[in-house]
């Protein structure tokens, strides 16, 4: 397996993706496809398109599908590889982009929360092993992973080539943390703050803390008495359990704010980078399907795979972490970060912001075994690395204060 680049070096796009209709039928008129990756595409819905004298020598044509088998064949006889989509997957085996909130909300309006797309690929994913999926669903899952890691790189490579890696800031903690609750408010303060000083904010995509901040981000174009306003809206379904009032709020929330007014005192945003500044991204995962979506993030990279899913988030926060008040998820999580910063995985990192000094240092005292972990780094002393306070805009300025 190649070394990969240092966190800090971003690869410039892989122009051998096609990942739209508009780009293969531009590559399609050119007569070949050689060499090229095309993924995710319906190409049996019209027009069809008549491959039989185009070149596709070494085409890979992953998760696509054909008007019929005889295509198929045709393609991998004349050098191309296929790997189809599997049948019977209420899910796509290679997604061409991020999910949205309206994705994994589609069917609500219907059906409530049990007809929700999110919900009925968390009921095939406990249907089919959970955690242990058998073979074909976990090749199924593992190609959906993928595509969802394309994804991901191909959402956030503008807004890295413009703002660097360090702007990236993870916010953790508690999924049962109950909306309008003093630790909901000060999360959700937390990242309207962080957004509007042109931070992209990166949760863990659940409820509780989570949700908080990226409903922060969401609304960093509305003064602090709208985030306030619509803190109070949802916390009359302040409970993740009570399925279709907590997610009927969210939607009722997003509908009464979307699009919003544009973020002032800023740079202008990079091309493909408007959905950062309108709620940040969210990284969940379908091992806790059974918690409501989070419906405030701008992008959703949403995985099966939670080990995955958790490297993910914090190989992209190079900007800090939030770590406000949570348990053994949270806990897990900190020292995860703490085991990339002390052998340097990924690049530098940012700070580690514990938010609650009480609870840190009494309740969970993570803080004594940290401090002296980070001392011993092989890159010196990392223990200044770490910080505790009880003030969310100290938090902000710690967060802001070297990119």
């Amino acid at each position: 397996m190649p070394t990969p680049p240092p966190a800090d070096v971003i690869e410039p796009h892989d122009t051998h993706e096609i990942e739209t209709r508009g780009e293969f039928d531009r590559h399609l008129a050119t007569g070949s496809l050689a060499g090229f990756t095309v993924q995710g595409l319906r190409l049996d819905v019209d027009p069809v398109p008549d491959l039989t004298r185009t070149d596709v020598a070494d085409t890979l044509f992953v998760g696509c599908r054909f008007a019929n088998r005889e295509i198929g064949a045709d393609l991998v006889r004349r050098g191309a590889n296929v790997v189809p989509p599997f049948s019977k997957l209420p899910y796509p085996t290679q997604p061409a982009r991020l999910y949205t909130a309206e994705d994994l909300a589609a069917g609500f309006a219907e059906a409530g929360f049990a007809g929700m797309y999110d919900t009925r690929v968390y009921e095939h994913f406990r249907a089919h092993g959970g955690a242990l999926p058998d073979v074909r669903e976990a090749l199924g899952q593992r190609l959906h992973d993928h595509g969802v890691d394309n994804a991901l790189a191909d959402a956030t490579r503008a807004w890295l080539a413009a703002h660097g890696p360090q702007s990236v800031v993870g916010v953790m903690g508690g999924h049962a943390v109950p909306r309008g609750s003093a630790a909901y408010r000060m999360a959700a303060v937390l990242g309207w703050e962080l957004a509007r000083a042109d931070r992209l904010v990166v949760t863990g995509g659940g409820p509780g803390v989570m949700e908080a901040a990226n409903l922060g981000a969401f609304l960093a174009a509305w003064p602090a008495e709208e985030l306030t306003a619509a803190i109070d809206l949802l916390a009359t379904a302040p409970d993740f359990t009570d399925h279709d009032r907590y997610t009927a709020a969210a939607l009722a929330v997003r509908e009464r704010y979307a699009p919003g007014p544009t973020l002032p005192a800023q740079r202008p945003a990079a091309a493909g980078t408007e959905w950062a500044r309108s709620g940040g991204l969210a990284i969940p995962t379908w091992l806790y399907g059974h918690e409501p979506a989070n419906l405030f993030a701008g992008r959703i990279a949403k995985y099966f795979s939670n080990a995955i899913r958790e490297d993910t988030i914090l190989r992209l926060a190079r900007g800090g972490i939030v770590f406000a008040p949570g348990r053994a998820g949270t806990v897990q999580e900190v020292f995860q970060a703490a085991t990339k910063t002390y052998y340097g995985t990924d690049g530098a990192s940012g700070a580690y912001v514990f938010l609650d000094r009480a609870y840190w240092t009494t309740e969970l005292p993570v803080e004594s075994l940290l401090r002296p972990l980070l001392a011993a780094s092989h890159f010196g002393d990392l223990s200044a690395t770490v910080h505790l306070t009880d003030d969310v805009r100290e938090a902000v300025r710690v967060l802001t204060a070297t990119a």
